[in-house]
């Protein structure tokens, strides 16, 4: 399993955290086991590996880091979603951007550039160009905005090329 599949399987589960009151450990729970996966392999072939120890740890950090760390998560969306409420962007879509952000934000060995390139990936299999491109713009402009008076390091450098974020 890529860290690409693992993200993507975390991004589903946070999705699902957004339909109710269960917690973070109540979905890894429920979700991440290996007869879960053995029940939606045939379905969904993103689940036809389980997870190594190392990937299983990164679906938990995520899971239960945007859990955590939703509210916070959710306003920097909205406050980038220039011209957009809350509730108009799709859930899946905010998934993703809540995924993203937070390893922009809490972790700190993957480079912002993969955390966007990873996300309009994801959300390519999701949602419709115009969302995708909308969700692209949103993390884009935070990374510019909530990193331009601190340098990013060397490895957490933005590339750009006219603008887009690669």
């Amino acid at each position: 399993m890529t860290r690409n599949n693992a993200r993507e399987i975390a991004v589903q589960l946070i999705f699902s955290l957004g339909f109710g009151t269960v917690s973070a450990e109540e979905v890894l729970g429920s979700q991440l086991t290996q007869e879960r996966f053995q029940e939606l392999q045939e379905e969904l072939p993103l689940y036809a590996e389980f997870p190594d120890a190392k990937q299983e740890l990164y679906i938990r950090e995520l899971v239960q880091g945007v859990f955590t760390h939703g509210p916070e998560l959710d306003r920097y969306i909205s406050e980038y979603a220039v011209g957009w409420s809350f509730a108009r962007i799709p859930r899946m879509a905010a998934a993703v951007m809540r995924t993203a952000m937070y390893e922009i934000l809490y972790m700190p060995d993957i480079p912002n550039a993969a955390a966007i390139n990873a996300a309009v990936e994801i959300a390519k299999g999701y949602e419709p160009p115009e969302v995708v491109s909308f969700l692209n713009g949103i993390l884009g402009t935070f990374v510019r905005a909530e990193f331009a008076e601190t340098p990013p390091k060397p490895e957490k450098a933005l590339s750009t090329e006219e603008g887009k974020v690669e």
